[in-house]
């Protein structure tokens, strides 16, 4: 299972991206493709979906996305290819539409019928968040600055709840680096 990939953008297609990492080109189902740009690098998150004649990535630009999507596909009638259409359209539209039950809002998708919306919102409704939480963003930056100057996760989780989350990036690492050091 695959948990992200950092790579160039080689190709957009209507459907999917190609993502290049390490000279392989990775072919990457995703949501909205022309909200990339190509020869620009970026830090996908994974979803490998595998099945007997199938083997699929789908990718998404925050975790929080993914999660979303994840909670997506394990709503009974609701695979994969729709999930990821429904993600198309905002997260906080999608969750504000199964919490007020607006069944028009879900239909609106294409292949979401009235018993598919109605199965999304009798599996989630109650079970989203409103809005993703900018705290765990704003950690997980954090935490993969620290990682790449070499830390440990261990020493990482220590001092990241530490750290005031409001202060700009850099000054969360510096904050981490003197709490590291000591």
């Amino acid at each position: 299972m695959y948990e992200y990939i950092i790579g160039k953008i080689t190709y957009i297609n209507p459907g999917f991206i190609a993502l290049e990492n390490s000279n392989i080109g990775y072919k990457v189902y995703v949501s909205n493709p022309y909200s990339f740009k190509e020869d620009e690098e970026y830090k996908i998150f994974l979803y490998q979906h595998i099945k007997e004649d199938e083997n699929t990535l789908y990718g998404f630009k925050s975790i929080d996305e993914r999660d979303f999507f994840l909670k997506l596909i394990n709503v009974k009638g609701l695979g994969p290819k729709m999930a990821l259409v429904l993600l198309s359209s905002s997260l906080d539209d999608i969750i504000n539409a199964i919490e007020t039950e607006n069944i028009l809002y879900l239909k609106k998708f294409p292949k979401i019928g009235d018993k598919v919306a109605r199965q999304i919102i009798l599996d989630l409704k109650g079970k989203l968040i409103s809005k993703p939480n900018e705290t765990v963003i704003k950690d997980d930056e954090l935490k993969e600055a620290l990682l790449a100057l070499g830390y440990k996760n261990v020493d990482i989780n220590k001092v990241v709840s530490k750290i005031d989350s409001s202060l700009p990036i850099e000054k969360r690492i510096k904050e981490a680096l003197k709490l590291l050091l000591k």
